[in-house]
C-alpha cells in the first residue's frame, strides 16, 4: 500500500463548503446542485471529497463516533509555483470565507508559506520553494 486515492473532509454545511471549494478556490467538480450528498473534486493526483460530518462519524462507528475538538494534527497542502501564487491562493481563500491563520512569509526551511482554515476548521498550508519541481500533472516531485 503506497498511495492515497481519496481524502474526505467531514463538513458541517455541505452547501457552504461546496461553494467555498468550488466557487471560492476553483476546485473542479461535475456537481451542479447546491447540497449533494457527497462531492468529489477532480484534482490531479489524489481526489478530495466532501461528506457530511455527521454521516462520516457514523460511518466510522455508529456506537462510538469519534469526537472532534481542537487541532487534529493533520494539514492539507497546496504547493505553488511562485510567491505570487501563494498570495493569490490565500486571497481567494479569505474572500471565500476562510480564515488566514498565518500570513504568508519567508519560513525557516527557506520557502514562503502561509496557512488558512476552511469553513470547518481544516488547515491548509499554501507554500512555495524556488527548489521545487513539478511533473506533467502538476504534482510536486519529492526526491
Amino acid at each position: 500500500m503506497n498511495r492515497i486515492n481519496l481524502i474526505t473532509l467531514g463538513v458541517k454545511d455541505m452547501s457552504k463548503s461546496l461553494t467555498f471549494y468550488r466557487d471560492g478556490l476553483g476546485f473542479q467538480t461535475s456537481i451542479k446542485e447546491d447540497a449533494p450528498s457527497i462531492v468529489f473534486f477532480n484534482n490531479a493526483g489524489t481526489k478530495l471529497a466532501l461528506y457530511p460530518l455527521e454521516e462520516l462519524t457514523k460511518d466510522i462507528s455508529e456506537l462510538e463516533p469519534p469526537k472532534r475538538g481542537g487541532f487534529s494534527g493533520i494539514t492539507l497542502a497546496y504547493n505553488a509555483k511562485s510567491v505570487e501564487e501563494v498570495n493569490e491562493v490565500m486571497a481567494k481563500a479569505e474572500k471565500a470565507g476562510g480564515i488566514i491563520e498565518k500570513t504568508p512569509q519567508e519560513v525557516f526551511w527557506g520557502g514562503y508559506s502561509g496557512y488558512f482554515s476552511d469553513l470547518d476548521g481544516y488547515y491548509w498550508e499554501v507554500a512555495y520553494s524556488k527548489d521545487w519541481r513539478f511533473d506533467d500533472q502538476d504534482m510536486l516531485i519529492i526526491e
